[in-house]
C-alpha cells in the first residue's frame, strides 16, 4: 500500500513536471497576433468581465491590454504631402490635345505605329484630364 501510494506520488510529479515543461516551450503569442477565440479564452480569466462571447476582436483586446497594464501605442507616421501638379485649364488641355493629334497624324503618315500608340494613350489621359477639371 506504501508503494501505491508512492506511485501515485510520482505519477502525479512527472504530470506535473509535463505541464511545467510545456508551459515553458510554448510561450504566449503576442495578443495581436491571437485569434478572437484564444482572446475569448484569455478574457475569461478576467475577473470582472461579463459578455466575452458577444465582444469582437478589437474589444477583446483593449480589455485583455487594460487588464495587464499594456499601453497600446502606434507607430508614428510620417505625414507625406504629395506634390501637386498645377493643374491646367480645360482650354489648354485641349490645346494640348489639338498638337497631340497633329503629331498623331504625321506619324501616322510616317507609319511608325509605335509613336502612334503612345500618342493615342496621350490623348486618352488629356481627355480624362480635362473631365477631372470640369468636374472639380
Amino acid at each position: 500500500m506504501a508503494e501505491e501510494v508512492k506511485n501515485e506520488e510520482a505519477q502525479e510529479a512527472t504530470a506535473a513536471e509535463e505541464a511545467a515543461r510545456t508551459e515553458e516551450k510554448v510561450p504566449e503569442k503576442p495578443l495581436d497576433k491571437m485569434t478572437a477565440k484564444e482572446l475569448r479564452e484569455v478574457a475569461m480569466e478576467i475577473p470582472g468581465v461579463q459578455g466575452v462571447h458577444a465582444m469582437k476582436k478589437d474589444e477583446l483586446l483593449a480589455i485583455i491590454k487594460e487588464y495587464r497594464g499594456i499601453k497600446d501605442e502606434e507607430p508614428a507616421r510620417r505625414k507625406t504631402r504629395k506634390t501637386r501638379r498645377p493643374t491646367r485649364s480645360v482650354k489648354e488641355l485641349k490645346e494640348m490635345i489639338a498638337r497631340l493629334k497633329a503629331e498623331k497624324a504625321e506619324a501616322r503618315q510616317a507609319r511608325d505605329g509605335k509613336k502612334v500608340e503612345i500618342l493615342r494613350r496621350r490623348i486618352n489621359r488629356m481627355k480624362k484630364q480635362t473631365r477631372k477639371v470640369a468636374q472639380g
